[in-house]
């Protein structure tokens, strides 16, 4: 990969993984309720899977949610519902502190290895990004396995400082406004969050 085509696929990638969607929402938000130290695992098991996907589908493998509607449609479904339970779990924190029966230090329901995995996994709108970034940056008159490779570690290692800041802004806040009614309230909101980011992947059911 030339240094042209790496500063130009780090512009194209930027405001993909900067700007608001379902994978750094989600992290904000474990980043908010929990902090970054456990968004790790949650952080690990979504790059993976992006890693995975990408290559299969630079390879010219895994192109079916791109070729068939119905299945996107089927992902979309599956993927909302999904995320409308994690925005669940949120305020069903939010409710624990204001009872004063969660613990700081201890795991939420739906932020582990394969919890992260799944959110990626199940955004069809994922698929479309990464089919729209070869058909920009994969050149035919190269070796198309080393292009690929390259192409998939930048989007992915983006992709991760992306979150992590998002982790880490959710952090933040939390520190920021600090006391159990904050914390509360900050956890309602990501909750809130998450819940119109299922409505918003649920749009193409009714396209």
């Amino acid at each position: 990969m030339t240094i042209e085509t790496f500063v130009a696929l780090i512009a194209f990638l930027f405001p993909l993984a900067y700007s608001p969607g379902p994978g750094n929402t989600f992290f904000a938000a474990i980043g908010a309720s929990k902090g970054l130290r456990l968004a790790i695992p949650a952080l690990a098991g979504y790059h993976v899977a992006t890693f995975v996907v990408t290559a299969a589908i630079g390879l010219g493998l895994g192109m079916t949610v791109l070729n068939e509607p119905v299945f996107a449609k089927i992902l979309s479904a599956i993927g909302s519902c999904y995320v409308l339970w994690l925005g669940i779990q949120f305020l069903r924190a939010a409710r624990a502190k204001s009872s004063g029966e969660a613990r700081q230090d201890s795991p939420a329901p739906g932020l582990g290895f394969k919890d992260g995995a799944v959110v990626l996994l199940l955004n069809p709108k994922a698929y479309y990004i990464i089919g729209l970034l070869f058909t920009q940056f994969l050149h035919p008159d190269d070796e198309r396995l080393w292009q690929v490779l390259s192409i998939t570690t930048v989007f992915t290692l983006n992709n991760l400082l992306a979150f992590i800041a998002w982790a880490l802004g959710g952090a933040a806040l939390t520190h920021l406004f600090r006391g159990a009614n904050a914390g509360k309230w900050i956890d309602y909101v990501f909750a809130a969050s998450l819940i119109g980011v299922a409505i918003w992947m649920a749009v193409p059911l009714f396209a």
